[in-house]
């Protein structure tokens, strides 16, 4: 029985109110814990953007430094969970929001590039007169982290130049694609990469979201409602899930670039540690014989197998005690006593 033209247009008028509440859904406003995260963080200027950072002096060395650089499709409030310990640990703790991500600036159309990123990093470190810094990275932030110690590594060879630059005392990595044969993008991921398939994520809202980004956490450390809301809150912040097909030109950054940082690490004049959770989808167990195998001089610490891409959100106290452990090794906080003969 044919359709009547009423009726057809009232399926049609359900169907479009249907498709709009699915696309804005109201998510809980940001916790307490989020929005004081951005209140006692700052902005800094590049070019015609605002890149929020957070700045604090802790209760350790004030020569020791530590710059934490978050992953990809969320912010520096990643380290929320571990920042109190790095307070403890160094006499300065430094966190910006990637363009792109956070609460920082999201140029809908603007060419997101690894370089840019790493660009963006070393200005605000020089604008905060820091010279010498540990950095502690996840994910993309990884990525970010090589590229810094390929510039490192290229003008350490290169002192006769004269200018000033960034020296890195030790690299600590979580959970990054730093080998394009054992990282698997999640099949959103994937999506977004594709020419014609990235509009898609129009579509996208906080329970595809939700879902999408718990299944890389593991299966008895997944985020509380409250965390799911604020990552999405995040992610939403100025519009950002409208450049993220942009910002996923990292991958391909990843494999185009690969003899270039891998080399990096090979080569490496800088204590390396990787801490890992193999509960990962996206850098599954194979990782880590992969590791192994092409860095045998850097070290790794592998988590509970529970524990997924979020190391430091999942298990943070293990992320500290294994990240201090590092440190101890290639940072004392007490110099051994020389001993002699009497």
């Amino acid at each position: 029985m044919a359709l009547g033209g009423k009726t057809k247009f009232l399926l049609s008028l359900f169907s479009a109110i249907l498709v709009w509440a699915y696309l804005n859904y109201s998510v809980p406003p940001p916790s307490f814990e989020l929005r004081e995260w951005k209140q006692t963080g700052k902005f800094f200027s590049h070019g015609d953007f605002k890149i929020f950072y957070k700045d604090v002096n802790g209760t350790g060395r004030p020569e020791d430094v530590v710059l934490c650089v978050h992953g990809f499709p969320t912010a520096s409030y990643d380290f929320a969970k571990v920042w109190e310990g790095l307070n403890g640990r160094f006499g300065r703790v430094i966190a910006s929001d990637m363009l792109g991500l956070g609460f920082s600036d999201k140029p809908y159309g603007h060419s997101y590039t690894i370089a840019e990123q790493a660009s963006i990093t070393e200005k605000l470190l020089k604008m905060l007169a820091v010279e010498e810094v540990h950095i502690l990275s996840h994910d993309l932030g990884d990525t970010v982290a090589l590229e810094l110690l390929r510039r490192f590594l290229y003008r350490q060879k290169s002192p006769g130049k004269g200018a000033p630059y960034l020296r890195i005392k030790s690299l600590c990595l979580m959970n990054g694609g730093v080998f394009p044969e054992t990282n698997f993008p999640t099949l959103s991921q994937r999506i977004m990469q594709h020419q014609w398939l990235s509009p898609l994520t129009r579509l996208s809202n906080y329970y595809t979201f939700k879902n999408s980004i718990g299944n890389v956490f593991g299966p008895n450390t997944q985020p509380s409602p409250v965390d799911f809301a604020d990552f999405f809150a995040l992610l939403r912040w100025n519009d950002g899930h409208l450049v993220t097909p942009g910002l996923l030109q990292f991958m391909a950054e990843r494999h185009m670039n690969r003899e270039v940082w891998v080399g990096a690490l090979q080569k490496s004049t800088v204590p390396v540690h990787m801490i890992y959770g193999p509960a990962d989808p996206v850098n599954p167990p194979v990782f880590v014989d992969r590791y192994r195998e092409l860095l045998p001089q850097a070290t790794i610490t592998v988590l509970d197998e529970h524990i997924g891409h979020y190391p430091h959100w999942e298990d943070p106290m293990a992320v500290l005690m294994a990240y201090f452990g590092f440190l101890e090794k290639v940072s004392p906080l007490t110099q051994p006593q020389a001993t002699g003969e009497t």
